[in-house]
């Protein structure tokens, strides 16, 4: 397939890899954006023993992990880690940094106020660089003035997306589209047109999009569309947390394999995908510890979910949030932006995925 090809041959490539662009267009793949268009008018009206020694050795560091596995990293809310340190102590290479949003136009700013350089953002890309990683910058999230509302059309919010992308030659990023922009057909429209035409001036990048998600799996509104549109991104990712009523007290772990499967099932439907196709293009974002419907998700649920990623080849495992995932020690729960409010080790979470894929 286009995008899985698409996929493997940027995870080969070093950070911070010289890739370039044509500019943005949405003339650019002119028949996708046609039928977004033509869509939006039908509807309109994720040893061997050594003998001991003095002194001992240090510990190898874990080997790294692939591209698929990125936590979650915002470095405007929570503590933020010192993300060389977590790449050090799990072997995870990549992050998902939260979140770029509207500066109430279609202005891209981090966290709708930090600028793209010159700050925090651009200092912690290079630093992730500099220790053999790099970086998912994700538009969107649950909170904030999304762009994909602010841009008043398609064609503006890919200049939008391609500022975030030429100020750090990006290999790969995350729309992040819920909440009221999810809900909102035109919003969705807005964005898969931007996405056809970042896809098409932007050979080789890879897009990831993130989704909420019933026990059952996605609606299948965005998707539908997407396929309608002949817009295809490299992963699907599901968040199968904080359900309406909760899970509280039940499995997340095989909550979450069931959604995903549920996602498999959307994609097979809209794309004509095979089941092992739809598997390759889909993806879990899950939150670690205690959630936000007060469900908890271990430790032992991210096993699962790696199990079940690694069975079907899943092209995105990833979580809200490296901030979170540290023991809250004596600080009362919830400091949900600072810690999982479980018991667990510095990193535990992160740790578990990054052995996916090795």
């Amino acid at each position: 397939m286009r995008a899985l090809t698409r996929l493997r041959a940027t995870r080969t490539t070093g950070p911070g890899g010289g890739r370039t662009h044509r500019p943005v267009t949405v003339r650019a793949g002119l028949g996708r954006a046609l039928a977004v268009a033509a869509l939006a008018l039908a509807i309109a009206g994720a040893a061997t023993p050594v003998a001991p020694a003095a002194p001992r050795a240090a510990a190898a560091p874990p080997p790294p992990a692939p591209m698929a596995v990125a936590p979650y990293l915002s470095l405007g809310w929570g503590d933020p880690p010192d993300p060389a340190k977590v790449m050090e102590e799990t072997g995870v290479r990549w992050f998902s940094l939260a979140f770029v949003l509207s500066s109430g136009t279609c202005e891209p700013r981090w966290d709708g106020y930090r600028p793209l350089t010159g700050g925090v953002d651009e200092r912690t890309v290079r630093a992730v660089r500099k220790a053999g990683g790099d970086v998912i910058p994700s538009f969107g999230g649950g909170a904030g003035h999304k762009l994909e509302q602010s841009c008043p059309d398609s064609a503006s919010l890919a200049a939008a997306y391609q500022k975030v992308i030429d100020a750090y030659d990006l290999k790969a990023i995350d729309i992040d589209i819920e909440m009221s922009a999810y809900r909102s057909a035109r919003a969705q429209l807005k964005m898969l047109g931007a996405l056809a035409a970042v896809q098409e001036a932007n050979p080789g990048l890879v897009t990831y999009v993130t989704l909420p998600s019933y026990r059952s799996g996605p609606d299948s509104s965005l998707i539908d569309r997407a396929a309608q549109a002949g817009v295809e991104p490299d992963a699907w990712s599901i968040m199968p947390f904080s359900f309406a009523p909760s899970a509280k007290g039940e499995d997340m772990g095989r909550i979450s394999t069931r959604a995903v499967d549920g996602l498999r099932n959307r994609l097979v439907n809209a794309y004509g995908y095979t089941e092992t196709e739809a598997y390759e293009h889909s993806g879990v974002s899950s939150m670690n510890g205690i959630t936000g419907e007060g469900e908890t998700i271990g430790v032992a649920d991210f096993r699962t979910i790696a199990a079940h990623a690694r069975e079907h080849k899943l092209s995105r495992l990833t979580f809200w949030s490296a901030n979170r995932d540290r023991p809250c020690g004596s600080r009362p729960y919830p400091a949900e932006d600072s810690c999982s409010g479980v018991q667990q080790k510095p990193w535990e979470y992160t740790r578990t995925l990054a052995q996916y894929g090795r």
